[in-house]
């Protein structure tokens, strides 16, 4: 299987070396405008080869990934402190303007996986930029997000996080929602609007965490990486591996709740085709309200975009 990464950044990176080590992929691709850098980042990598399975990795171009099956784009301007991910918006979607005629152009039935910021918006972009089927082009979305509810949980449970199934869905970003109502342990309940005052401001302070733990990550030092890497890295194993697994990726929605025409995520089956098909979500009242606001967010910036 071979895949393409475009941007050699500090997630394009952390990508490429956690798909390494896992042994994702037989042959990866490493595209990025700093070509003395990229080379150097690819020497660094592949001289650590003897201590992992396999991969063939290349410094190269668009023309040098020709007939990738999986193209994940990093490239972008990044997130700076006190900037939300929102903010990004149309700085980045020049920069996809300019990649995905490429990408299109050499890597024809490749799978799309945005992974810069915003996600969402960056999705639906890349979709209508590219003119592929809704199927093929979707984001990393809050599979992230969901793996950091999951891992504060599991600190409050203890747990091991593998063992709780909780979601984030919407927009990744200041609007997602916690799916707190079929969020269980081995099938049993958490029953969040049950819970007593003080268990659930205990639960909404670590989905607050959950919210905000870029922000703090980004205080500390600049940027994320390593947890997006890994995450990145499980939805390209879904891909390549055929696993078909459920990942709150972002996706084209033609309607939710009365908001149509817009990329957020819910939990999707991932696999060699792409996303294959959509979970229907069973949610509460106010779950359903604050997906509609989720969504009616980001039709509002990408109602604000210059195609």
């Amino acid at each position: 299987m071979k895949g393409v990464i475009v941007g050699a950044g500090q997630v394009g990176l952390a990508c490429a070396y956690a798909m390494m080590i896992q042994n994702v992929l037989d042959e990866l691709v490493l595209v990025d405008i700093n070509q003395e850098k990229l080379i150097g980042e690819v020497m660094d990598l592949e001289q650590g080869m003897s201590f992992v399975e396999p991969t063939a990795i290349t410094a190269g171009t668009m023309a040098d990934g020709a007939g990738a099956d999986v193209v994940i784009i990093t490239a972008g301007a990044a997130q700076k402190e006190g900037e939300t991910r929102l903010d990004l918006v149309q700085k980045n979607v020049e920069i996809l303007k300019n990649l995905i005629p490429d990408i299109v152009a050499h890597c024809p039935e490749a799978i799309l996986l945005l992974v810069s910021n915003p996600v969402d918006v960056l999705t639906y972009a890349a979709w209508k930029l590219s003119g592929l089927p809704k199927a093929r082009v979707f984001g990393s979305g809050t599979v992230l997000d969901t793996g950091r509810f999951r891992y504060l949980l599991s600190r409050r449970l203890g747990i091991d996080p593998r063992s709780l199934h909780a979601y984030i869905i919407g927009e990744h970003g200041d609007s997602e929602v916690p799916f707190w109502s079929h969020a269980n342990v081995c099938g049993t309940p958490l029953y969040y609007d049950g819970m007593p005052a003080a268990d659930r401001a205990v639960m909404d302070e670590i989905f607050q965490q959950t919210t905000n733990a870029a922000y703090e990550i980004i205080q500390r030092k600049g940027y994320t990486n390593y947890a997006v890497g890994l995450a990145v890295t499980q939805i390209v194993q879904s891909i390549v591996r055929d696993q078909n697994r459920v990942l709150t990726v972002s996706c084209v929605m033609d309607e939710i709740f009365g908001v149509g025409d817009v990329c957020l995520s819910v939990p999707a089956v991932v696999g060699r085709l792409g996303i294959t098909r959509r979970l229907n979500l069973a949610l509460s009242q106010q779950e359903q309200a604050l997906l509609q606001h989720s969504a009616q967010t980001l039709r509002d910036v990408i109602d604000q975009i210059k195609f």
